[in-house]
Order: structure tokens, then sequence, then C-alpha cells
């Protein structure tokens, strides 16, 4: 049990977790995917659900939006829960037009403009990678699946509502933007864990297509999926 999972046994979290952003989707993963699942945590209504996907113990957790969200969720299951894979599964903005939304993109590396790390220990770093082996998996399982990939750096930003576009983006040839993925990245070198980031385009910011707000909490099927059948092995 930690401060902001309470689970009634330590076990209820898996050793490998799926981590959307939004809880709806939570709740579409666990309803849609897991065999035997059950709600294992719902402080602050942030959900968890524990179940199984082929035969393997899997849980899928919202991070909520933003660094500092993902950052307590994710120190909180590799410290407290022993995690050992998180899988973010999210949404993003691309900066290219051919890559347009329900492109899938696997991070390669997370870039961002935030003192992020230099306020959670010191460290100034503005780039970090993702596991190389779990990425690995997921390129894998992408061949086999037909899934078409782009792979790349991702922007994580503080800031939702830009009104300014900074040159170091491009300067660290990023495909997209979102706001978790370098917590995540961080969090996790920190403790020798695995961390990747799947992320399916939403808004396309050259072209301005976007996805409704239903079809962001349904239709990451492909991304979902993904997650789940590398995240087993």
């Amino acid at each position: 049990m930690s401060l902001h999972i309470k689970t009634e046994y330590d076990d209820d979290i898996a050793k490998l977790v799926i981590m959307p952003g939004d809880p709806v989707r939570v709740k579409f993963i666990a309803e849609n995917y897991l065999d035997d699942y059950k709600l294992v945590n719902n402080v602050r209504l942030n959900l968890a659900y524990t179940g199984y996907y082929k035969g393997v113990k899997v849980t899928v957790m919202s991070s909520g939006m933003g660094c500092p969200s993902m950052a307590i969720y994710a120190k909180e299951l590799f410290d407290y829960y022993n995690v050992e894979k998180i899988i973010r599964v999210g949404s993003c903005g691309s900066y290219y037009d051919e890559i347009d939304v329900k492109s899938v993109i696997l991070a390669e590396k997370a870039y961002t403009l935030s003192n992020f790390s230099y306020q959670y220990d010191g460290n100034e770093l503005d780039l970090i990678s993702a596991s190389s082996f779990l990425n690995q998996k997921i390129i894998e399982n992408a061949y086999k699946a037909n899934i078409e990939l782009r792979i790349g750096n991702i922007e994580t930003t503080d800031v939702f509502y830009k009104t300014i576009n900074n040159p170091e983006v491009k300067k660290n040839y990023c495909l997209g933007v979102e706001m978790e993925t370098f917590a995540l990245f961080y969090v996790a070198s920190l403790y020798k864990k695995q961390a990747s980031s799947i992320l399916t385009v939403s808004d396309n910011l050259v072209n301005n297509k976007k996805l409704t707000t239903e079809e962001r909490e349904t239709t990451f099927n492909e991304a979902i999926s993904l997650a789940l059948n590398s995240i087993i092995e």
C-alpha cells in the first residue's frame, strides 16, 4: 500500500502494468481485453484493474495528466509494488502532416523543456531513452501484427495549450508531443525498471485533424493490443 494506491493485498498490483492517462480508457481495456479482472484501486477515482491477458497477470492503471501525476504513480508502482515493466498507452499530437490521426508512434526517447528532472533529484536532463529491450519486443510484435509503427523521439510538455513553438523541439527530431512520457522514462531509470511509450496520434498539429473525445477513449485498439502482447513476453 502507498499514499496514492490503496489495495487490499500487495499482490493486487501485477508486475506488468499498462498505463493510459485516462481512467475511462483503463476501464475500457479491462472490460475488453482482460479475463477475471477486478478493481484494485480507486483512490481519487484513479482506477486500476488487475486481471489476466493470455494467462498472464497484468494491471491497467491510469497515470492521470502530466509529469507530476505520472511520476507519483510510476514511483509508487516501481518502489512500493515492485512493478518490473510499465508501458504507457496514450495519445499525442503529431508535428508532421504525414503522421496523421490514428498513426501509432513508439517513443525511442523523450525530450522536454521542463526542469522536471532537476526538481526530482537535482539532475539537469532534457532527453531520456525508453527501455531498449521492451521497445524491441514492441517492434517485433508490431511486425507480427502488421502494425505500422513510427519510431522516434517525442516531446513531453508541461503546457497543453501552448502558444509558442520552441526550435529545440525540431532540433531533437520530435515526431509529436504529449505530457507524460519523460517522467515515466526518468522514474523507471532511477529504479532500473523497464518502460516504453506507445502513442496514438489524436491531433495532427499541421493539418488540424482531430479525434473526438469518444474516439480518444475507445479507438486505440492497435496500441492496446500491441502493448499487452509485448509486456507479457
